[in-house]
């Protein structure tokens, strides 16, 4: 992929275009929601002669449907809304190119990268209830987006299905609309965004979304971890040994940790930027929870 300030264009080095298999996208990007033109994505593969990936795990084929813009291969985390029970971890491949088709399923044969079937179980039964729940995750991030637009605490919300997305049009041209992933800037730094979510109560920090509950986190990572974790441990050790810590302080709950510190900065994931997962409960009580912690923020 190549980007110039948010958008997709030519590839202007034909060796580049040679030494890259695939242009791999997400749609909306996590967690700036960035949202990619797709047919734009589909002329610049085919023009390089690239396959066009698509990861549609935050919106499902209920929302977007890459396939029909051409889209080569789409890709989705089924452990999110595909699933929505926060109880399975599964992917899935999907393609309408019979080639493709083939190639992943010899793959799949011989590796043997299959999920289990009580597993498949799980997403079946799932996505009977898919249209429902995203309607109501769709209705409920409107409505707390709007909330957060509207408090004085609040820098700036990220929501493609607001007119005040930079791409809400070209939005509006690729979906039926929005799931519950949302961002938002909190007016402050990190000692004012730590305030804010060590005193919500119903909405928890976690670093994943799409499920049933409301999930939030900061996606930054301190200097602070990083100074910490290459003077004292290996890798393979900090993974072991901080994640008690992890558990006992929110201080350090990154979703975007192997993210380089430069790009961080080029995507603006400052210390006071968060992304929420608006769950199935009550938007009220959402909204009410998301209240009385930015009331104690200073």
């Amino acid at each position: 992929m190549i980007f110039s300030k948010e958008e997709l264009i030519d590839m202007k080095d034909n060796e580049l275009a040679v030494l890259m298999a695939l242009i791999w996208t997400e749609n909306p990007t996590n967690p700036k929601l960035k949202v990619i033109d797709m047919c734009r994505t589909v002329e610049i593969g085919r023009k390089h002669c690239l396959w066009t990936v698509v990861d549609n795990s935050i919106l499902t084929p209920y929302l977007q449907r890459p396939l029909d813009f051409g889209i080569d291969l789409v890709v989705h985390s089924l452990s999110k809304y595909m699933n929505g029970h926060s109880d399975v971890i599964m992917g899935a491949v999907c393609t309408n190119r019979d080639d493709l088709y083939e190639n992943l399923k010899y793959i799949q044969t011989h590796i043997g990268h299959v999920p289990s079937p009580f597993d498949c179980s799980q997403i079946l039964r799932s996505l009977k209830t898919l249209p429902c729940r995203l309607r109501r995750h769709q209705q409920s991030s409107l409505k707390v987006a709007k909330y957060l637009m509207n408090h004085p605490k609040i820098e700036e919300v990220i929501h493609p299905g607001l007119p005040t997305h930079s791409h809400h049009e070209l939005f509006k041209s690729q979906t039926s609309g929005h799931s519950g992933v949302i961002s938002f800037y909190l007016k402050g730094g990190l000692d004012e965004t730590m305030k804010f979510l060590d005193n919500l109560t119903l909405v928890t920090q976690a670093l994943s979304m799409g499920g049933y509950e409301s999930l939030i986190e900061i996606p930054y990572v301190t200097q602070f971890i990083h100074d910490v974790a290459e003077f004292k441990y290996d890798k393979s050790t900090f993974c072991v040994l901080f994640y008690p810590y992890i558990r006992l302080t929110s201080r350090i709950l990154c979703s975007h940790s192997t993210v380089p510190k430069y790009l961080q900065e080029i995507l603006k994931l400052n210390t006071n930027f968060l992304r929420m997962s608006v769950g199935l409960e009550d938007v009220d009580d959402i909204i009410k929870d998301l209240d009385q912690a930015l009331e104690k923020v200073p």
